[in-house]
């Protein structure tokens, strides 16, 4: 029998992410690949012609963690 979520959810806190919004958006443009990637030395990240955005400084799209979430009866 499968368990609703909304059971399981009981007396559980309200979880709101806000959105981060960057302080300021700079679109650059290049003439060549040699001035893409002396920018790309320059603020230390791996540019290509395919890049639409990045973070200065670096900010990975998904941060991993190292947190595991197991059930009481688990036996990990």
């Amino acid at each position: 029998m499968e368990t609703s979520w909304k059971n399981e959810w009981k007396e559980m806190p309200e979880f709101v992410q806000e959105k981060q919004e960057a302080y300021a958006k700079i679109i650059f443009r290049f003439e060549n690949e040699e001035d893409l990637q002396a920018f790309a030395q320059l603020i230390g990240q791996k540019l290509t012609k395919k890049t639409k955005s990045s973070w200065y400084p670096f900010k990975p799209h998904r941060k991993e963690t190292q947190t595991k979430c197991v059930d009481a009866g688990d036996s990990e």
